[in-house]
């Protein structure tokens, strides 16, 4: 499903007016090696962690499109890593590229949250699987903003 429009689609913050019939969301925790996914719905303000996709660069498009047949988000929503100051970083243009990506290539609409401190946070409950508890909380703190 590639879209030529992939740098130039644009995506909406939280918080942001997300309609109501949006229940289901699938979130990302983007990296270059790995990332990071969850599904959530809106009426349990609760998300849950899926399989963390393997694979760099144009591969990992496959994985997303495979996620989003099998769950029929709504919509999606990625992290995106700002330094403690608020400060962009390198992997800030890549997370919000990324988040044009999606919403270029599947015609969702794509949420970007404020994304720092969730790997630490993931890492200090113990989560086996660092990426995909990073997406949950990424996703839970979405969730939560909606109410």
């Amino acid at each position: 499903m590639p879209n030529k429009a992939d740098d130039a689609a644009p995506t909406s913050s939280v918080p942001a007016t997300v309609p109501s019939h949006f229940q289901s969301f699938l979130a990302f925790d983007f990296g270059l090696k790995r990332t990071g996914v969850a599904t959530g719905n809106r009426l349990l303000e609760t998300a849950s962690p899926q399989a963390t996709i393997k694979a760099e660069g144009d591969a990992r498009f496959a994985h997303v499109e495979a996620r989003i047949r099998e769950w029929q988000p709504d919509a999606l929503v990625i992290g995106v890593p700002f330094h403690p100051d608020g400060a962009a970083h390198e992997n800030t243009r890549r997370a919000q590229k990324f988040a044009r990506q999606l919403h270029g290539r599947f015609n969702l609409p794509v949420y970007e949250v404020d994304e720092r401190y969730s790997t630490t946070e993931a890492l200090a409950s113990g989560a086996r699987d660092a990426d995909a508890a990073s997406a949950c909380i990424i996703l839970e703190q979405f969730l939560r903003s909606l109410s």
